[in-house]
């Protein structure tokens, strides 16, 4: 199995406009585009992973710097010369989308691009499919990989079938935070009672950590997630959720028949920036959960999928996305706007509880079925392509002009990283140990 590691991040000019990025272009985490960030530091851990293939960075930056943050990343990812990396700005999103319309693949410029959690992940997986990878390993730049056995642990069980025949196409990992611990540290008080989401999230992964290595996973970390081939040619991420795009994933594959696996022997440590804006996430959230419950409830009406209920899903996500939501959101922001930091956002969050973040739920929670239908075709004409290879090739690996009617298809320059896979041999002799699978 070749695994190709993809790492987005994201990058901010001097001043944050939130009303121009729009509901889905703003994120948890960004680096300012005059400060160093974390992706040094996240390069940095990989020099000590064995096995380690191709590292692809994706550069989603603010409009009118495109140009200036992808540089910034190519002169960090030039500091590394030990990892095989290919930084994907502007540039060569344009030759992916050349190469789309010479496919007659068109009009998915907004599922498929470097604006919003779920079309940047989405852009990831073309890439990755068009290189001919086998499997991918979603990281996030502020994290850092201390295990030498982290690629080792990605692909255990990837691809493979459980006793009962069940195929483990999708895995998750988790984090450890700044003081060495994987429970959530958000306090349930007062404040939450009506939100007590690191409770319930606690309660989840005390029971995933005491069961076998691999169990049925109600919860995803997107930086730390492996994705079959097999699996990411069939689904695409949810270009429209704000936030929460991981977990929306493993939803997603269990409306679709499949499901994601969690490892309680992968793991990595999750380093954030503080924030000053938490009441400008709540926001987000706000947003995310009640798009994500009106697209379950959506998703009842199409015969063709499996039905997911919030009772399947607890103790976490399942009370988020049960009725009443929306009051319960309206309360728990004017509560926290008590005696929170960020006490405006989170009035302002509250009025909104009730207005603009439901109507977009309602507006857009068809989207993503219409647009999965299109992905497989997608994935199937872009699989292994040799042209739009050769012309990422050019474009970031060499520094040439790329020219993707001139290229020789019959003479495609190795990828640097594709030679450096995980031992074949590796997961053929795995025994997995499932409790319910």
């Amino acid at each position: 199995m070749n695994p190709a590691v993809v790492i987005p991040t994201f990058v901010t000019g001097t001043r944050r406009r939130s009303e121009v990025r729009g509901i889905v272009g703003n994120y948890d985490h960004t680096t300012n585009i005059n400060d160093d960030g974390e992706l040094d530091r996240c390069l940095t851990s990989l020099e000590g992973v064995e096995h380690l293939g191709l590292v692809i960075v994706l550069v989603a930056a603010d409009r009118g710097i495109e140009a200036e943050a992808a540089a910034k990343v190519r002169s960090v990812t030039a500091a590394h010369p030990k990892l095989s990396t290919l930084v994907i700005g502007n540039v060569e999103l344009d030759l992916v989308r050349q190469r789309m319309e010479q496919l007659g693949i068109t009009d998915v410029n907004q599922e498929i691009g470097l604006r919003g959690y779920g079309a940047v992940r989405n852009l990831g997986l073309v890439v990755a499919n068009a290189l001919g990878f086998e499997a991918v390993i979603f990281l996030d730049d502020d994290e850092v990989l201390d295990d030498p056995a982290f690629m080792r642990k990605a692909v255990y069980g990837l691809g493979k079938l459980t006793k009962k025949g069940v195929p483990i196409l999708a895995k998750t990992g988790y984090y450890i935070n700044d003081q060495g611990s994987y429970y959530s540290k958000w306090e349930d008080r007062w404040y939450n009672r009506f939100w007590q989401q690191g409770g319930a999230f606690n309660d989840w992964i005390r029971q995933a950590m005491a069961g076998p290595r691999l169990s049925r996973s109600n919860h995803v970390c997107g930086g730390c997630l492996a994705i079959h081939k097999e699996a990411y040619r069939r689904l695409a991420f949810d270009p429209w959720i704000p936030r929460g795009e991981d977990l929306d994933y493993m939803l997603n594959l269990r409306m679709y028949g499949s499901d994601i696996w969690f490892d309680n022997e992968w793991q990595l440590r999750h380093l954030p920036p503080k924030t000053k804006h938490e009441g400008q996430r709540f926001r987000q959230d706000i947003f995310r959960w009640l798009y994500e419950h009106d697209k379950l409830e959506y998703s009842y009406s199409l015969i063709d999928l499996l039905r997911i209920s919030p009772q399947s899903l607890k103790p976490y996500p399942g009370p988020f996305l049960e009725r009443g939501l929306q009051r319960r959101i309206a309360i728990t922001a004017f509560l926290r706007s008590l005696v929170r930091p960020d006490k405006k956002a989170y009035r302002r969050a509250a009025r909104e509880a009730m207005g603009e973040a439901k109507r977009y739920a309602e507006e857009h929670c068809a989207n993503y079925f219409e647009f999965q239908r299109t992905w497989p075709q997608i994935m199937e004409r872009m699989d292994s392509d040799k042209l739009l290879t050769n012309a990422l090739v050019q474009s970031a690996l060499l520094g040439q002009e790329p020219v993707m009617e001139q290229v020789d298809v019959a003479e495609v320059p190795q990828i640097p990283g594709r030679e450096a896979h995980v031992d074949p041999g590796m997961t053929s002799q795995i025994r997995l140990d499932l409790n319910d699978a």
